[in-house]
């Protein structure tokens, strides 16, 4: 069996000590807050997690890119020239354009490459979805599964990754689109907090909203309890913006109602991070569907 990499991209915003392990190639995206431009990288390098929502807690705005056509030819080239074979798994199509780039870069590279097998898959994911997705094909690759397999796990393991999530602050929601300025307006009066979700084509909506943020924490299990296929025995992923607490609070009610051991928790890097806001928890598990 051919030799193969897993590459993705930052917005699976897994720890860098735990990519590393699983010897992943993880690209950076980009964010540009007043005039300077960062790289993403998982460890933090360029813009570290709790400087940078110091920053927006400050009241500063990112504006964010995706990886470009050029930088991803380069890393697959760098793949290709070493004799390997490599699986692409990307950012959600719905919510960047990474995707697109990615697939761009893989056609002009296959004719020079003939020999070598290409793949891109578009996760429909986001933030540590997008990370249990890699996560899990790793697992699958160590378990000495071609790359013919783990891509074909991939595209039929992606709409079984569930995403719910809570924010704290609805201005970067609303500055985002995702909800109006009457509802950032008043839900900011009445404590309300919104509860959403990625859906199975890799767009974030809305869902429902609860009052308070321990409910609005609360209701992520909720979610879990009602669709999570043996919670118990699956490894969970949770993401917070500067809010270990809150992550932790989130842990400890999985472990209470499901007898989950294996819990991973991390930050939402500065690319997702730019669009939610400090605050935000995020919960991630396999379930029957999204």
């Amino acid at each position: 069996m051919a030799a193969y990499t897993i590459l993705t991209d930052s917005c699976c915003d897994l720890p860098a000590e735990l990519a590393a392990e699983l010897e992943l190639e993880v690209l950076p995206l980009r964010l540009e807050m007043s005039g300077s431009t960062y790289r993403n990288y998982l460890d933090g390098r360029e813009i570290g997690f709790q400087e940078f929502y110091s920053r927006i807690r400050g009241g500063e705005n990112a504006v964010t890119s995706a990886v470009s056509v050029g930088d991803f030819e380069t890393a697959m080239r760098a793949v290709l020239d070493r004799g390997e074979d490599l699986l692409c798994i990307c950012f959600s199509s719905a919510l960047s354009a990474t995707y697109q780039s990615a697939s761009i870069a893989a056609d002009s590279l296959r004719e020079a490459y003939p020999d070598r097998t290409l793949y891109v898959v578009d996760s429909l994911c986001a933030s540590m979805g997008q990370g249990l997705l890699v996560w899990l094909c790793a697992q699958e690759k160590r378990n000495g599964k071609s790359i013919h397999e783990v891509r074909d796990f991939a595209e039929q393991q992606k709409g079984s990754i569930c995403h719910w999530f809570t924010v704290d602050d609805l201005y970067h929601l609303k500055r985002g689109g995702r909800v109006s300025a009457t509802t950032a307006l008043f839900g900011t009066m009445l404590s309300i907090k919104p509860v959403l979700h990625v859906d199975t084509e890799g767009r974030l909506i809305p869902m429902e909203k609860a009052r308070g943020r321990k409910a609005s924490l609360t209701a992520l299990v909720d979610q879990m309890e009602e669709t999570a296929v043996s919670p118990g025995y699956q490894t969970v992923f949770i993401s917070h913006g500067d809010c270990l607490d809150d992550a932790k609070f989130v842990a400890s009610e999985i472990r209470r109602r499901f007898g989950t051991q294996n819990i991973i928790i991390g930050y939402i890097g500065p690319v997702i991070g730019s669009h939610t806001g400090a605050g935000v928890v995020a919960l991630f598990f396999t379930g029957s569907s999204r």
